[in-house]
């Protein structure tokens, strides 16, 4: 089954067909809503679904990366999930797409925990237990998924799929210990300022094919606009953070991550693999591959898809095998 972004151009995740015309293809339904958080913002959701009567195979929860959002390539991933049987919800994060807050900012990593917990709870609500429920992050989304595993083990045990994970910065990414000083200062006296010697759309470094590359700088919520101060040290505070707690980490794990990443640093989530506490662990580095996997060739894309999907069926059918899904 082809992933559908082999369906987009260098305009539009959704080629030349409409968004309904794309869903009604795919036999998926689309649905959106938001809520407001405590801090007054207004968070963006939305799901995807298989049409018809087809009983379910899971549940999974899309976590996107830093500067993205759950709309574009993302939702793309959502409907080739939705479409081998599983219901997908999505949270776009504060200051990301169509959720309200500072674009791209994120000085404290627990608001948006929380938001995606609250978000999530609504999904697993309309798709309860025993229903299997997955979690599946990309890049900064993968970090999201191990600290929300972290803080609520029981409700995130059925497993996760980590996409580029961001465990770690590439060395290559880091900037001098000077510069690095500058942006502990500039967090405590302008925690907003944009830091000039780092980059926010890296979409050159991260999607190898070019129409790929365009498709993703066309997106209307783009901005290649350097990282702010507080958020910069914040990202490198929660890889710190997981890198000390790799050993708690329990529930089962697929690993998908590009050989040549130039953004998430490979030996991170090698090291993840060797020390995470999970029984059942499976680590997939593709040699030659970018950071953005589904901007690999066509032929790529399906490996890894393939991959991803053999994976969440077989631990779907486990459930079901150990008679947990009715």
């Amino acid at each position: 089954m082809a992933h559908p972004v082999a369906e987009a151009d260098e305009k539009s995740p959704f080629g030349r067909l409409t968004a309904e015309e794309f869903y009604a293809r795919h036999g998926v339904v689309h649905s959106t809503s938001t809520f407001v958080n405590p801090r007054g913002l207004r968070i963006f959701t939305q799901r995807w679904v298989p049409a018809g009567d087809a009983p379910l195979l899971g549940a999974i929860a899309v976590l996107h990366g830093f500067t993205g959002e759950s709309s574009w390539t993302v939702q793309l991933t959502a409907v080739h999930f939705a479409r081998a049987g599983f219901a997908v919800a999505a949270v776009d994060y504060q200051g990301h797409g169509f959720s309200e807050g500072l674009q791209d900012h994120i000085p404290d990593i627990v608001p948006v925990l929380e938001d995606c917990e609250a978000a999530f709870a609504t999904f697993r609500a309309d798709y309860p237990p025993p229903l299997p429920c997955f979690l599946y992050g990309e890049s900064l989304g993968s970090a999201i998924a191990l600290l929300l595993h972290l803080r609520d083990k029981e409700r995130w045990r059925d497993g996760a799929v980590l996409y580029g994970a961001m465990c770690g910065v590439s060395p290559r990414l880091m900037p001098p210990w000077p510069l690095e000083h500058l942006a502990w200062a500039a967090a405590a006296v302008a925690p907003t300022w944009r830091l000039p010697f780092s980059t926010g759309n890296m979409s050159d470094r991260s999607f190898k094919v070019a129409w790929k590359r365009a498709l993703a700088v066309a997106r209307p919520r783009s901005t290649a606009a350097p990282t702010r101060a507080a958020t910069a040290l914040e990202l490198l505070r929660v890889c710190r953070e997981l890198q000390s707690r790799f050993e708690e980490v329990e529930l089962p794990l697929l690993v998908v991550h590009g050989g040549d990443d130039t953004l998430c640093d490979p030996e991170c989530v090698e090291e993840l693999h060797r020390r995470a506490g999970s029984k059942d662990k499976t680590l997939r580095v593709y040699p030659g591959m970018w950071h953005q996997l589904v901007g690999e060739p066509e032929e790529n894309v399906e490996k890894v898809f393939g991959d991803v999907l053999d994976w969440l069926k077989s631990h779907a059918a486990a459930a079901a095998a150990r008679g947990e899904v009715s």
